[in-house]
């Protein structure tokens, strides 16, 4: 498999990628409960994005049929993409505002997860203090994961490019007292970053917790670790969290 095929090749492709991805978020611990959603863009003014359904359960139960396709104000894109109670999530203009101004993304992951969330509020920012034990999350933090300091529903546009500003062209931002945003060109990727960011969350709580200090990668370990290209970083770690969930691959 190449790093191309994660791409999305039809719509029915997509609405499964994405409940998958909402899946492995809520397996990881990232969104438990009913908050969280995934969305990817199809075109400059449509989406897929995971809704909430009249029988909501969670994410950690989302079907192919509870991803929806909107345009960008969050009306139906096509005859009964809505129909049947779906409603989109409250914060549909986190993913919007991304998609409007970010050229270089297609999908965006909001999670909440607690350590994450623990972590910032901690003082803890999310920093490379790991090297070879998670190589992409050590290149993430080196280059620094801002914080947008408001804990708010981000409902609106105001709001939304408030976040995105804090953002900037970075590939997660934290949302203190609240979660996650992470955007990437593909819903693996973006989920895999959260995955990353919530891993060195967790380690920071636990240094700090046992009495010790964080410290970051020299920058001469940094320089040595290898990259191991998309095959590996995305395609074999998307492998191993289908095959957690029970998933074919």
């Amino acid at each position: 498999m190449t790093p191309g095929n994660l791409l999305p090749q039809t719509e029915s492709v997509s609405r499964e990628r994405i409940a998958l991805a909402c899946r492995v978020l809520a397996h990881r611990g990232l969104a438990d409960g009913i908050l969280g959603h995934i969305s990817l863009k199809i075109t400059d003014s449509t989406l897929l994005v995971r809704c909430r359904g009249p029988y909501e359960r969670g994410l950690a139960y989302t079907q192919a049929e509870d991803i929806r396709m909107v345009d960008l104000d969050g009306n139906p894109a096509a005859d009964g993409e809505l129909a049947g109670g779906y409603t989109v999530p409250n914060e549909l203009p986190l993913h919007t505002e991304l998609f409007r101004r970010r050229p270089d993304i297609r999908a965006v992951v909001h999670a909440h997860p607690p350590r994450v969330v623990a972590a910032d509020l901690a003082g803890l920012a999310v920093r490379p203090i790991v090297g070879a034990y998670d190589i992409p999350g050590a290149r993430l933090a080196a280059n620094g994961v801002p914080v947008y300091p408001r804990g708010v529903l981000i409902r609106d546009r105001r709001l939304a490019t408030e976040m995105a500003d804090a953002m900037g062209t970075r590939p997660v931002v934290v949302l203190r007292g609240h979660g996650l945003t992470s955007a990437a060109e593909t819903v693996e990727q973006a989920v895999l970053q959260a995955i990353s960011v919530d891993g060195l969350s967790g380690l920071a709580l636990q240094v700090t917790s046992a009495g010790g200090h964080l410290v970051d990668l020299p920058d001469a370990d940094m320089a040595e670790l290898p990259d191991l290209g998309g095959a590996f970083n995305t395609e074999t770690a998307w492998r191993h969290e289908l095959a957690r969930l029970g998933e074919p691959r």
